[in-house]
């Protein structure tokens, strides 16, 4: 009678266990169906509201758009039925609300054909949708990129010192961090070389962990490490600090440093090594705003914004005050879609696209999208804590934490909150190359997600 129970038992287990990739594939089809959903009603509501008018054909392309998303779920269902279902509809949605209100800057602009940001930035999804979709089919197996952690640490080093081989570089560019391929269009290699970082941290920490967690001298209750494990920390500051003065680009230096400091404390549990990045963000930006015309100006921006000597030199605030005044004319709900005045700031599609849906969907839109970005991070964190195997679980959580990092570091200069840097506004903001980035973290965080689950349980008792 027993062994008819257990087996029984174990029927009863392997149905649900074979139930619930389904059970999660159709929980991810009607959120993308929400997300779709929203991001075309967002789309006609800027016709709506700015032109009067529906036109059928930006409907049309984003309907195309809806089909890649659809595709990579359908993807999904065949090569990784366990992956995470909220990771997928997040970024659709994310990126469906930046089209929109890309497009309705075009609109104030009267920007049309690929002299519009919103066509460039259709052609890019599709672009990215396509990459992603690529990826999930050729990466069977995220453990595979270990083999070639160092690999990918050198890819890492060389795409950020591309934008200066000559015959590549902008020169015109207040950072250089762009390359012109062929003078057709231009692309930012520090938006791939912070996966390929992320891949070498985390196969680096994994092969080093035992000695950065075990060894060190211990003062004022804090193990601190050897010099010979500080060591890399020392080399990533110094990277950082030298894209920073080199390149003019603040952004990139603080993200790659702090998704490292990040992945460290994560591998190794310690709080000295917290205590040593901030301590070396701390000397790192003391030093750059001594040193840096640039790095000082950013500071003054930030601390007297509204001066009106400061407003209208050359370089001041006058953008972020700008997007200030926009917010507030924003409030808490919003002027509505198409119903405000984003383009009056400069760079409103891309730096400042946070003001710009601030103005238009008000605190509350802007709330809800924070919201999003926090569930897509949690769920990235989720899938990372969840794992057993170290790579994976420092892959997943460096690549969610460098979104997190990033979107508090655009909301936060923009708000003034912080000083405002160079970078983009995950998903949202206007930029090829960050969204092609953006997108293949998704397709890597649905990888990791599947092999995760798929992973036996050590079960203790």
């Amino acid at each position: 009678m027993s062994t008819d129970v257990t087996a029984d038992t174990s029927v009863i287990k392997a149905l649900r266990k074979m139930r619930m990739p389904q059970t999660q594939r159709n929980r991810e089809f009607w959120l993308l169906l929400f997300a779709t959903v929203i991001s075309g009603a967002a789309l006609t509501l800027v016709q709506l509201g700015a032109l009067g008018l529906i036109d059928p054909m930006i409907l049309a392309i984003g309907g195309g758009l809806a089909v890649l998303a659809f595709a990579l779920h359908f993807v999904l269902r065949v090569v990784a039925s366990d992956a995470d279902p909220f990771v997928l509809p997040i970024a659709t949605l994310l990126t469906g609300l930046g089209i929109a209100m890309i497009y309705r800057i075009d609109i104030a602009e009267a920007l049309t054909g690929w002299d519009a940001y919103s066509t460039k930035q259709l052609a890019w999804t599709a672009i990215s949708l396509a990459g992603a979709i690529t990826l999930v089919i050729l990466l069977r197996n995220y453990r595979v990129l270990f083999r070639y952690t160092y690999i990918f640490g050198l890819s890492g080093i060389l795409l950020l010192i591309l934008p200066f081989v000559p015959g590549l570089r902008i020169p015109d560019a207040n950072a250089q961090v762009w390359v012109s391929l062929g003078g057709m269009f231009a692309f930012q290699p520090g938006e791939l070389a912070k996966i390929c970082l992320a891949i070498f941290f985390a196969g680096y920490l994994v092969r080093t962990r035992e000695s950065l967690t075990s060894v060190g001298t211990k003062f004022a209750g804090i193990t601190w490490p050897r010099m010979r494990e500080l060591g890399p920390v020392l080399v990533v500051w110094a990277i950082s600090l030298g894209i920073i003065v080199i390149q003019r680009d603040l952004g990139t230096g603080t993200l790659i440093f702090g998704m490292f400091v990040a992945m460290l404390y994560v591998a190794t549990g310690k709080t000295s090594w917290v205590l040593i990045g901030l301590t070396l963000v701390v000397a790192g930006v003391l030093a750059a705003t001594q040193i840096l015309s640039y790095v000082q100006g950013r500071f003054t921006n930030w601390l007297d914004a509204f001066n009106p000597e400061i407003i209208e030199r050359d370089g001041g605030s006058y953008q972020l005050v700008e997007g200030i005044f926009g917010l507030a004319h924003g409030g808490l709900i919003g002027t509505g879609w198409g119903q405000g005045r984003p383009d009056i700031t400069p760079l409103a599609h891309s730096d400042y696209i946070i003001p710009s849906l601030g103005e238009e969907i008000g605190l509350i839109g802007l709330f809800a999208i924070l919201c999003l970005y926090m569930v897509f991070v949690s769920r990235g964190m989720r899938i990372g804590l969840a794992g057993q195997d170290d790579f994976g679980k420092l892959l997943a959580t460096g690549l969610s934490f460098t979104i997190a990092l990033q979107v508090f570091i655009m909301v936060g200069g923009v708000t003034r909150v912080i000083p405002l840097t160079g970078l983009t506004t995950p998903f949202l903001a206007a930029g090829g190359s960050s969204l092609v980035a953006n997108w293949l973290i998704v397709a890597l965080l649905l990888r990791i997600s599947d092999g995760v689950r798929r992973q036996p349980r050590t079960v203790i008792g």
